[in-house]
Formats: structure tokens, sequence, C-alpha cells
């Protein structure tokens, strides 16, 4: 990466550049009378600390570009999401294929401004050469196609498994509702997770050094590359090398010396296989293997992959191991790893025995007649430490963040600002004013009551539930939002709430997936908006067009 401060003094040392604007002026880019002075070193040697607020930004090639990559990623995402192996296609595919589409626009859309119908606006089809500001906001669409939405799950579990329907627009408010609920309460946490120099997003720093890659003017050292042509070769190297895994030997995702010496072993598969066991000496060859679960490891500081890894061989090859083959509550007689629920004979469970199909709600006396609920010891544990691992979130933000929290908090209130980038934003561009959010989340939390108390209550889940799962979220956003700003790490909510309403609301089998996707989505999407907010504070998008952006897509 190249470097934008020195070891020794903190000015910046960049070349002045000059980009044109939006009418085809030479504006000189502001930031070099700054001090570079973020206290997080990835980000000095990633992040420019230059800006040219004349360019534009929400222009007719962004909605164009932008609404197509959204709608596109959202397709394919959620269609190869079913896939046992799913295939994840994320937004910096979008981010390399836009930019000659947007450089094509540039170069023959006519130049002439179009009026709007009855209206006194008026837009350029082509106002200047494809810049950065524009690359951006289109990767922000982008990012939100790339997530599949986590509602549909409830409706493709009550048409597939409990054969029923869910009314049309109680559907599609369910799916609208779940992903916009958190944007509202995501403006409370700006200070404290975008405007501070601490909450610094590993992942963004990825997308960063791309897009520097993509649009800087580089000389090319002697004997050396430059960014552009190392990501070109490392693009078309992955990309003819993943025809192997994934079209000539798909047997290489998951390769197993232990399953292959012992074939007819039970014991060895445990051990050895890596779908179906523990994976000890399995082994893959498969990029999408590595990154399938955690993501991928390029973008996650040092000390949290260490962290992980230790966390893994200790519950993966010793504890569970321990426990299974102890026959710890009778762990036997189920398989060592699997996500199904089973009976007490160790077969699949029955639900329908369970479940009065006339008014979709829990047996009891089918349960206290058929068997109670059992699970694989790996799935056991991952619901176990899965609690663990938001009380430590609690417990580590209050002792390692606590102060910086509190001075962050005092420092708003008295209105100093942050480091370079946080000037830089505060001097060019005006702050989204908080009623938005807030006229945001009212509506949005108005949605949410009639989805759930209207159409019949198919749902199941009364308002004083969707509160709960509201205030939970706002609870946990800002811990979990501050693990995930500097460790590329995010807890999730989806264990602990499925137990809150399962305990507080018992035998709603739809009021349970609701209450959960309430809770653990709103915060998730509350997150995810923080993070693209925080990749426009680094590239000095303004914030009006990011919140725009986001509600839209």
């Amino acid at each position: 990466m190249e470097h934008s401060a020195s070891n020794t003094n903190p000015v910046s040392s960049q070349t002045k550049k000059f980009e044109p604007g939006t009418h085809g002026a030479v504006h000189e880019l502001s930031g070099f009378d700054e001090v570079n002075d973020s206290p997080i070193e990835q980000v000095r040697l990633t992040v420019p600390i230059t800006d040219d607020p004349t360019l534009p930004c929400l222009t007719f090639r962004t909605w164009v570009l932008g609404l197509i990559s959204c709608a596109v990623l959202a397709f394919l995402n959620q269609f190869f999401g079913y896939r046992q192996n799913a295939i994840y296609i994320s937004s910096v595919s979008a981010q390399i294929v836009v930019l000659p589409i947007g450089k094509l626009m540039a170069a023959y859309l006519p130049v002439k401004s179009v009026r709007v119908p009855t209206t006194k606006w008026s837009f350029s089809l082509n106002p200047g050469p494809f810049n950065l500001k524009e690359h951006v906001l289109i990767t922000i669409f982008a990012n939100s196609g790339s997530n599949s939405v986590y509602a549909v799950g409830i409706i493709t579990i009550v048409k597939a498994f409990y054969h029923r329907q869910l009314h049309p627009v109680a559907a599609m408010l369910l799916t609208q509702t779940t992903q916009l609920l958190g944007y509202g309460w995501a403006g409370v946490f700006r200070k404290f997770l975008v405007d501070s120099p601490y909450m610094w997003w590993p992942s963004n720093l990825v997308q960063v050094s791309l897009f520097r890659a993509l649009h800087d003017d580089e000389v090319r050292p002697k004997g050396g590359l430059t960014r552009l042509q190392f990501f070109i070769i490392v693009l078309i190297s992955s990309f003819s090398y993943y025809i192997v895994p994934n079209y000539l030997f798909p047997s290489i995702t998951a390769l197993s010396f232990v399953c292959w010496i012992w074939k007819d072993s039970v014991t060895a598969q445990q051990i050895g296989s890596g779908l179906h066991g523990l994976g000890i000496g399995s082994f893959a060859l498969d990029w999408s293997t590595v990154v399938g679960f955690l993501g991928s490891p390029l973008a996650t500081p040092g000390f949290a992959i260490i962290n992980i890894l230790v966390g893994y061989i200790l519950v993966v090859y010793m504890v569970i191991p321990i426990s299974y083959w102890t026959n710890l509550f009778g762990a036997k007689r189920f398989p060592i790893f699997s996500s199904d629920v089973f009976d007490v004979d160790g077969g699949r469970y029955n639900v329908s025995i369970v479940l009065n199909e006339t008014t979709f709600q829990f047996n009891h006396s089918g349960y206290e007649s058929y068997s109670k609920t059992n699970l694989s010891i790996f799935f056991a544990f991952s619901y176990g430490l899965s609690f663990a691992t938001l009380a430590a979130t609690v417990s580590h933000v209050a002792l390692f963040h606590g102060r910086t929290i509190l001075e962050q908090t005092k420092a708003s209130f008295q209105h100093k600002l942050g480091d370079v980038h946080t000037r830089l934003m505060k001097k060019n561009y005006d702050a989204v004013p908080q009623w938005w959010f807030y006229s945001l989340l009212i509506l949005v939390i108005g949605l949410t009551m009639l989805t759930c108390e209207g159409f019949g209550k198919q749902l199941q889940l009364p308002y004083w539930g969707v509160l709960l799962a509201i205030s939970l979220a706002l609870v946990f956003t800002l811990p979990i939002g501050v693990i995930t700003a500097t460790t590329n790490q995010q807890p999730g909510l989806n264990v602990i709430t499925e137990l809150i309403i399962g305990y507080m609301y018992p035998g709603k089998p739809l009021a349970n997936v609701s209450f959960k996707t309430y809770g653990y989505i709103s915060m998730t999407q509350a997150i995810m908006f923080l993070s693209d907010f925080k990749l426009g504070h680094y590239m000095k998008i303004p914030p009006k067009s990011m919140f725009v952006v986001q509600v839209i897509k």
C-alpha cells in the first residue's frame, strides 16, 4: 500500500493532483494544509487526506449503474443462497465491473440536460468524466444487493416446511421493515462508530485500497508493478483458477486423507470429514471454502485471527471430542456434527407431531407423548458459546473502549472534531439532520406494527414483541458495532433472540422467527449502514448523498 504519511513526519507527503470538476473547470483538491493525525496506522497508510467537493455524486450514471448492480447481486445471492454450499458474490464484483461501463457512458452519452416533466428539476446524462465518488456510491448500492434478505427465510420455511401461505403484502412488508428498521437508530451512533477515528472498520480499508488502485495515477517503479497492474494480474489468475474447483474438480473443496485411508470407519469420518466431521487432516484448494464462514482473512486484523484460531482449536479439537466420546448427555446417539434436530432415538425430529396444523401452534400433548428435542454436541456448544460471546462483547467494550466512548460523548456535545477525515467532512459537507433518522424510524416502526398486528396476525408476534426486539437490537448495536469496527468480526443476536421470545411467548413458531429477525437483522442492518457511512467518510462522499442511496437501495 502507498504511504500517505511518513513515520517521522505526520504531514501528508502525497503528490498534489488536480481533477476536473462539475463543469469541466479544474479545481484544486482540499486537504493539503491538513495533518494526517489518524491514530490508526493502517488508516494513515491507506486513506487519502484530500478531497474535491466539486465532483458530482448522485449522477444519472450513479442511479442507473447502482440500481442495476443492486438488483443483479440481490437476485444472484438470494438464488445461490439456497445451495448447500452457498455461493456469495460480493460487491467487489460490481466495483470492478462498473468502472469500464461508467467510463464508456462518460465517453458516449450526450452532455445535454434532461428536464423532468412538470417540475423545475433537470439533470445531465453526462456531467463529465466518471469519477471516484460516483464509483463509491454505485458500490454502496451493490453492497446492499450483495446481502440476501434474511426475512425471506421466514417466507421460505412457512411455504416449504409448514406448507402454509403468508399474505403477499405482509410478506413484502416483512422483508422491507426488517431491512430498514436499523437505519433509523444508526444515526444515533454515528458519533461513536463513524466520526471516531478509533473505529476504523478494517474491511473498508480493502475497498479504499481498491478504489485508489483503480483511480489513482501511479508511476510504475522500475522492476515493479503499480497497484492496478498487480490487481489485474491477481484478478485474472484467481478467475482462471476458480474454474478448477467450481467446474472441473469440485471435490477439492474438501479433501481428507483420514477419510481416504479409513474409508469404512465411522470414527475416521467423524474425525476427518471436512463437511460432516471435525475436519482434522482435511484441507481445501478452494478459496470459497476459506472465506465461507468468517469472510476473507485478508480484511481481518492479525490479533483477531489468532484469537479465533485459539478458540477454534480449544472447542473443536479438545472440548467437542472429549464431550462426544465420553458420551456427555448421551451425545453418541446423534451425529457429532449436524444442525438438524433429533428425537430421543437419534432419528430426525418429526415436527408435524408437535405442531397443530389448524392453529399453527405448539401441540404440548403431542410433544409429551413423542420426544424432547435433541441437538448434536457441536450444535449445542455453538448455541451455548453464542451466549458467552454476547456477554464477552459487552464486558470487552466496557473495559477496553468504555473510556473512549465517554470521551467521544463529551466531545460530541462540545463540538470537537476528530481526525483529519472528520475535519474534512465537517468542513466540506453538511451532516445528515437527526430528524431524518428519527422520521424514518417512526415510519418503519409503524409499518412493522401493521405487519405483525394486521393481516390476521399471521406472524403471531404481538406489538410488545416488536418493541422488545427493537429495544434489544438498540442496546446491542453499540457494543457489537465497536467489535465489528475494530476486529471485522460481528457477533449475532440470532440465538439469544430465539431464547427470549421462546421463554416469554412459547408455542408460536412464526412469532419466534419474526422476533429473531426483527431483533437480529435490524441490528445487523444498522451496523452495515454505519459501515457504509464510514466508507463514505473515508472517500469524502457527501453524507446526504450517502443517506439517500442507502435508504433507496
